[in-house]
């Protein structure tokens, strides 16, 4: 049986379903899941099933148990059809973790104190192991916001970033009315979805807010301003946007410099 790579599982549950990274590529993103299924015992089964061909490397039970399925340099089936950056095979360059939860067909439940504390303390070790940096720990529906909603809006990115995991700011206030119309077309439309693929989603820049640009508006929106899931392109979605990609780079389109050590239980960088 192998060896958990994080000292932080507790057990090794082998799942079948893996392959090699595609290339020898090393993990450079983490994405985060929900189960999405009634109990933690029917998601490590399925995870585990070979006809299901769906794993990830991590398991987080609700009382923070965390278990590994797949060994961090192997390529788990847990992504799919998705992009971040131009990048089309996630798979190969991420690890996933499955966090326990119902999801929006249970109702969207809390996420548990004892679950989060566990999912914040294994994202650090493996962000710091992997020098994975804060804007590339990502939703499922970040990188596929077609088909995917996980680990939904009520999933607590704010407290990940406070424990020192993530790219976060404070959203916006919220403020009524889209700033455009479905269908609607000229610059602002283009320099929204140029914002939107500066930052990371896969979306197409036509000029035209059309579904596909709705979709990556309402996966940023369950991601960055969850107050409020609606596609609407509206004024505090727009500024909350802004304000993590001047987070990012500098004022002449550069990566800005920023304290990238792995950070300590309270969030503050590690000496």
């Amino acid at each position: 049986m192998p060896v958990p790579d994080s000292p932080l599982a507790e057990a090794f549950v082998a799942s079948p379903n893996f392959g090699e990274r595609r290339g020898h590529r090393r993990p450079n993103a983490l994405i985060l899941h929900y189960t999405g299924m009634p109990t933690a015992q029917s998601a490590l089964a399925l995870l585990c099933d070979p006809a299901a061909e769906v794993s990830a490397h991590y398991f987080v039970f609700e009382d923070g148990r965390v278990v590994q399925l797949v060994a961090e340099a192997d390529r788990a089936w847990h992504a799919g059809r998705g992009s971040w950056k131009g990048e089309s095979d996630m798979n190969s360059v991420s690890i996933g973790i499955e966090i326990v939860n119902s999801g929006h067909d249970g109702g969207l439940p809390d996420f548990p104190d004892a679950q989060v504390e566990a999912t914040i303390a294994l994202c650090r070790d493996i962000c710091a192991r992997r020098a994975i940096p804060p804007e590339r720990v990502l939703a499922h529906s970040d990188i596929a916001p077609d088909r995917k909603r996980d680990p939904g809006e009520a999933f607590p990115w704010g407290l990940l970033h406070a424990g020192g995991v993530g790219h976060w700011v404070e959203p916006a206030p919220l403020s009524d009315g889209s700033l455009f119309r479905i269908a609607e077309e000229g610059p602002p439309v283009r320099a929204l979805q140029a914002m939107l693929a500066l930052y990371g989603y896969g979306v197409e820049i036509t000029g035209v807010y059309d579904a596909p640009t709705r979709s990556v508006v309402t996966a940023f929106q369950r991601h960055f301003r969850p107050a409020r899931v609606d596609g609407e392109a509206d004024a505090s979605t727009v500024a909350t946007l802004k304000a993590l990609i001047e987070g990012l780079y500098d004022g002449f389109g550069e990566p800005a410099k920023r304290d990238r050590r792995p950070r300590n239980a309270s969030g503050r960088p590690d000496a």
